[in-house]
């Protein structure tokens, strides 16, 4: 689902679908308070009722012999491994081979798996900014959103403020992160759901053409994957309170 604000077009939205989001909420690693997650800095590693619960089930299966500990230990590794730095190579390849560029935006997960990522049974679309058209993503509902290749979505996203002012203020709530579209740019809103997801390819910064592909990765933040902010300009966003 998708709507569009042009310069002088009413922005019209509509969440066309009804889902459990119960795929996609803060997931919860198996409890060991030895390991580290890089990407939460924030985190709590306080025993609550529900890791508790979790450590008790997990050895169970183990004891059972239904699983092992390397198994969860893998899936545990596999899962901080997402991170945007993945997105991050995508685009970089992109913007160097445009052949790969045209099958990406064709056919996602089999361009995304010629670099080696597997983005298991999600639907992705990857939409292409351009100087005709900006898109930002936004899931209405919860927080849908293409953890295979941009790791664990940002508290903004995942905001009451973010997801119901995007779409119908798309240019304020942009500018609030920093991004002035212009308005002759028409401005697309795409709604993220169970079964698709997004993912946006930045217009490649101007000034690059000499960089290495290696380079340019460090170009690309997760921001701009989203769409809230341009390629070369960061990756940490925010978002004034609703």
């Amino acid at each position: 689902m998708s709507s569009t604000s042009g310069p002088n077009e009413p922005h019209g939205h509509e969440h066309g679908h009804d889902h459990d989001h119960h795929h996609d909420h803060d997931h919860m690693h198996p409890y060991d308070p030895n390991h580290q997650h890089p990407n939460r800095p924030d985190q709590d590693d306080s025993l609550t009722y529900y890791k508790v619960m979790e450590s008790a089930v997990r050895e169970l299966l183990i004891e059972k012999g239904l699983i092992t500990a390397e198994q969860v230990h893998r899936q545990i590794e596999a899962m901080d491994e997402r991170t945007p730095a993945n997105g991050a190579r995508i685009v970089a390849r992109a913007w160097v081979d445009p052949a790969f560029k045209q099958r990406l935006l064709d056919s996602p997960k089999q361009a995304i798996a010629e670099i080696g990522h597997d983005i298991g049974p999600m639907h992705l679309i990857v939409l292409e900014n351009t100087p005709e058209v900006h898109n930002v993503v936004v899931c209405t509902l919860c927080s849908c959103y293409p953890r295979w290749i941009l790791g664990i979505p940002p508290d903004w996203y995942k905001s009451r403020a973010y997801r119901s002012r995007v779409v119908r203020e798309p240019r304020t709530v942009l500018r609030e992160f920093g991004t002035e579209i212009s308005a002759a740019r028409e401005v697309r809103v795409h709604d993220s759901t169970a079964d698709m997801r997004y993912m946006v390819l930045p217009m490649r910064p101007a000034g690059t053409d000499g960089l290495s592909e290696e380079a340019l990765v460090s170009l690309v933040g997760r921001d701009a994957m989203v769409g809230v902010v341009e390629a070369g300009t960061g990756g940490e966003g925010s978002l004034a309170a609703e």
